[in-house]
């Protein structure tokens, strides 16, 4: 498996910043980004793609849905 190959696919508008994905992530591949979404919320961005173990985590809580990981061919 390539290292770069792994994707946070997240809901820019359903991600209220709370920050519970990036602090349930074992790996720290996200973190608050400073794009802000309709609702006026930073949305969570992913900053270490390669370091991702595929855990699933943090679609696990995300309370809104909003992210989720893909693996890309």
């Amino acid at each position: 498996m390539k290292a770069n190959n792994k994707k946070h696919v997240i809901s820019a508008e359903r991600c209220k910043s709370c920050g519970l994905c990036v602090d349930a992530c074992p790996k720290n591949t996200l973190a608050i980004g400073h794009t802000l979404n309709g609702q006026g919320y930073s949305v969570v961005e992913q900053v270490r793609p390669e370091d991702c173990v595929l855990c699933g985590l943090c679609r696990i809580v995300c309370p809104d849905v909003a992210i989720g990981v893909i693996v890309l061919d």
